[in-house]
Parts: C-alpha cells; sequence; structure tokens
C-alpha cells in the first residue's frame, strides 16, 4: 500500500535574524546565538532557552532526514518562543515577518517537500488578520500557528474573536501550540513544563474555545491541537459532568464533548493505547502524524505510534499517516504526488 507521510508538527528557525533585543530594547526577545558551526543556543534574557542544532534552519538536513526516516513532506511552524505577544504589536509583526518570509522561501525552495504555517501578533487582532492575509494571500503559506493563550489571556477573550472570525471566513487551518505554561512557577525541576505544564496549558485552551461558545459560534473553524491534545482527550468526561451539574454556567447549546469533535489533533502521545482512545472519542479522521521534529522530546521514527497500532485498518492508517493533514491543509493532488514519487525514488 502506498502511503503518503506528512509529519504536521515540526519546528524551524532562521539561521539569522536581527537582534531584536539590541533594535527595540527588553529582555524577552530570542536571540540565536552560534556555538558551532552545526548548532546554536536560543538565548532570552541572557540565559539559554534551548539548544539547537542545524537541523532546526538547514532545509538540506531535514530533507536528509526525512528520507532516513520515511517523511515525504514536513509541516514547518515556528518556535513558539518566537510568538513575542508580549511585545508593541509592530515589533511583534516585524518579528513575524522575518519568520513567515523564511517559512515561505523554505517551501518555495523544495515545494515537494515542505508545506508551511505562519506566525501572527495575536496582541492585537487587526495587526494579527493583516499578516494573516499576507501569508495566505501573498506568501502562499497553509495555515497559521497560534498560542494556547495571549499574555495570559485564555483564547476565548472578546480581543480574539475578530481574529477567529476572520479565519473562519478565510478557512484558515490553526495549530494551536503550548506557551507561557499554566503553572510554569510550580515546574522548575524536572523539565515539568514539557511533560506536564504543556499538555495541561493545552487542555485549558480548548476547554477554553468549547466552554466560552467560540466553537458554536464559529462551527467551521479549523483547528488542530499539538501533542494529541494534551490532557484535553482525558478530561472530556468532566468537562460534560460540569456542564451537566452547572447550568447556570452554561453558554452553549450542547455539552462539551459535542463541540470537540470539531477539533483536530496531532499524534504525539507515543502510545497505541491513547491513538485507540483519541479514535474512539474523536474519529480517525480527527488525527494527524506529528512528530514535534527535530526537539528531544520527538517521535522517532515520525510516525512510530501509528505503525505501532496495529488494528488500524489500511484506509485508517493511511489517513493519518498523511491523508488527514493533507485534506485539513488542502495540499494539491499535484504536490501530494510528486512527493510520493520522490520519496519512493530515493529509497525511502
Amino acid at each position: 500500500m502506498e502511503v503518503l507521510r506528512i509529519d504536521f508538527h515540526t519546528h524551524i528557525i532562521p539561521e539569522s535574524f536581527p537582534d531584536f533585543a539590541e533594535k527595540y530594547g527588553g529582555e524577552r526577545w530570542p536571540v540565536l546565538n552560534r556555538t558551532c558551526t552545526c548548532g546554536a543556543a536560543i538565548m532570552v534574557g541572557g540565559k539559554n532557552f534551548r539548544d539547537v542544532t542545524d537541523q532546526v534552519w538547514d532545509p538540506k538536513k531535514r530533507i536528509d532526514d526525512m528520507d532516513r526516516e520515511g517523511v515525504d513532506i514536513q509541516v514547518l511552524s515556528p518556535i513558539p518562543v518566537t510568538f513575542s505577544y508580549w511585545a508593541p504589536p509592530e515589533q511583534a509583526e516585524a518579528m513575524a515577518k522575518i519568520q513567515n518570509d523564511f517559512i515561505a522561501e523554505t517551501v518555495n525552495e523544495y515545494p515537494d517537500r515542505f508545506a508551511g504555517l505562519g506566525t501572527v501578533p495575536m496582541q492585537d487582532a487587526k495587526t494579527a488578520i493583516r499578516e494573516m492575509d499576507r501569508c495566505m494571500n501573498e506568501l502562499g503559506l497553509h495555515g497559521i500557528e497560534i498560542g494556547t493563550n495571549i499574555n495570559g489571556q485564555n483564547l476565548d477573550h472578546p480581543d480574539f474573536i475578530p481574529f477567529f472570525e476572520m479565519a473562519e471566513k478565510w478557512e484558515v487551518p490553526l495549530f494551536i501550540h503550548p506557551w507561557e505554561t499554566l503553572g510554569k512557577e510550580r515546574m522548575p525541576n524536572h523539565n515539568f513544563m514539557y511533560t506536564i505544564g504543556m499538555p495541561s496549558e493545552t487542555a485549558l485552551a480548548a476547554a477554553s474555545l468549547i466552554w466560552s461558545g467560540m466553537m458554536e459560534k464559529f462551527p467551521k473553524l479549523k483547528i488542530c491541537f499539538a501533542h494529541g491534545g494534551g490532557s484535553f482527550p482525558y478530561l472530556m468526561p468532566r468537562l460534560d459532568q460540569g456542564w451537566q451539574v452547572w447550568p447556570h454556567l452554561r453558554l452553549t447549546t450542547h455539552p462539551p464533548s459535542h463541540y470537540a469533535k470539531q477539533f483536530y489533533f496531532d499524534s504525539l502521545n507515543y502510545d497505541p493505547m491513547n491513538i485507540r482512545y483519541m479514535m474512539e472519542r474523536f474519529g480517525s479522521d480527527k488525527i494527524f502524524m506529528g512528530s514535534d521534529y527535530p526537539f528531544l522530546l520527538r517521535e522517532v521514527n515520525p510516525g512510530k505510534v501509528l505503525d505501532e497500532t496495529l488494528e488500524l485498518t489500511d484506509a485508517q492508517r493511511k489517513a493519518m499517516l498523511g491523508g488527514n493533514a493533507a485534506e485539513f491543509l488542502g495540499l494539491e493532488k499535484r504536490k501530494r504526488g510528486a512527493a510520493v514519487a520522490s520519496h519512493t525514488n530515493t529509497g525511502g
């Protein structure tokens, strides 16, 4: 069976960009400090936020890994630390444009191997909509990545309604990724910010969009959550129970589980048991392969958890490994066919 494999969840950053801390002032701007020819440190406020290898900016290195690991297309998205929602909108827009231009250039250079998601300054809806328009209609990107909260405001805040309204109107796919996690002051040890904080943050974002009535108001919004939706899928029964016992808090016609079926999720939960649960609750058509390439918590090889979910039908496996993501992003059949042919010819 010929299967197209699309890694929906990968991150990329330009090899170099201006030092915004020097240009605009402030300590929260990410700065890329090269540590060797094949790596760098992302610095924030003079401290090492994350070490990265040249896989995170070099498309040829990425393609080598893709060929070795059996990936036809990577969907490129920014690293959340670069969202810069805390900055003045015009400064964050400048940061976003650098990233979006770089992602578009990479996709245009290797159109059969990459698709791209942009970033927008969500702290100002008007500016975010303007850059979303540029991403989709000028740069030819395939969607937008946004954070799970904007400066501590959940995504159901009224300030963000115009953005979601336009995203629905323009049929823009949205990838929601955790950042600035809740409770991070309690997670300085054990890297709990990544293993506990991020999944919890994602659950809060998803629940906020549902409980507030946003998903009822905008039923055609196309939203995918990172990391298998974090802890959200497993909290659905509790959210439903809250809706049942607190009628005075209801803002929706139906219980939360009704609207949760509008969401999509990447497959990055590492365990076939979790995949089976998500299939039962949301359907196999709502799950995409995603690895978090090239970071340490990534799945190697991409799609491993789906390959190990043995009871999948051929149709389900084919859809989750690539078909669902292609449909969600609106990738052209021509592009998909070229990618399969390219991958097959390299013996991947």
